[in-house]
């Protein structure tokens, strides 16, 4: 009932920028610009968690694309997940170079059960189906598939350091049960709205990878994977290095990302 009023009051009240509060424009054309104004570019931070898949970010985590996250996920400005959407379908583009004719599954970062209903809305899950109708209209099939769940209780990651994100998470998502055939017939890309140490990413990618391979030797099916001498380490991910670039052919893709994971040539 929550969402719904939300959604009801999205369409009939005054709406403010929901990156600098100017009135009456949902996102205005400045904070519009800052979210999708340059080219999603790859991230990485640090340090980067083992397993973290190839992620790329639309905008620097900062100023209105800071406010306008905040203003979706904590405020319910629904209206918001439109321009979002379109933000994470360009980080999606650059993370699969589908280039239109390649189908992409959409996998969003599960929310504790907790903060979907103190939020009353998924905001993660409400911008990846943004994002997939995006893509659609672009000419990419895409579908969102919400198959990832929590499979134990975690404890609140802000103010926790990456070490501490890490152990928090570690094991704590898991495919639901009848999800995994969901996975098949695309590139797969893990969708969030921000990634910070990535130890979210990480987890889900590790959650992907198990239950994909447990589905291959149950039924038998031919998996292309990488062997173990083909594995790559790279500033301290180990993982197996697919033709787009995507370690076991997932990728990511997120909203906004700290300004300073976009140095990815750091020394």
């Amino acid at each position: 009932m929550r969402g719904w009023w939300r959604d009801l009051t999205d369409l009939v009240l005054p709406a403010e920028c929901g990156g600098c509060g100017r009135p009456r424009a949902v996102l205005c054309p400045e904070c519009r610009a800052a979210l999708t104004g340059a080219a999603p570019c790859r991230v990485r931070p640090a340090p980067e968690p083992s397993g973290l898949p190839v992620v790329h970010a639309a905008a620097p985590y900062e100023d209105a694309v800071r406010a306008t996250l905040i203003a979706h996920k904590e405020r319910g400005a629904l209206a918001l997940a439109g321009p979002l959407g379109a933000a994470l379908a360009g980080a999606v583009r650059a993370a699969v170079r589908a280039g239109g004719d390649g189908a992409v599954l959409l996998v969003p970062v599960p929310s504790a059960r907790r903060a979907v209903r103190a939020r009353g809305h998924d905001p993660t899950r409400r911008i990846a189906l943004a994002a997939a109708g995006e893509l659609r209209r672009g000419g990419t099939p895409a579908r969102v598939a919400g198959v990832l769940r929590q499979r134990r209780a975690v404890a609140d990651q802000s103010g926790l350091g990456a070490r501490r994100r890490l152990d928090n998470l570690a094991g704590a998502l898991e495919v639901a049960a009848g999800g995994t055939p969901l996975l098949d017939g695309g590139a797969i890309v893990l969708v969030d709205d921000l990634m910070t140490t990535g130890a979210s990413l990480a987890e889900a990618a590790r959650a992907v990878r198990t239950a994909r391979g447990g589905h291959a030797a149950r039924t038998g099916e031919f998996v292309a994977r990488g062997k173990p001498q083909d594995a790559v380490r790279t500033r301290g991910v180990t993982g197996t290095t697919g033709g787009n670039g995507a370690e076991d052919g997932i990728s990511a893709a997120v909203v906004a990302a700290p300004p300073d994971s976009f140095e990815i040539n750091r020394n």
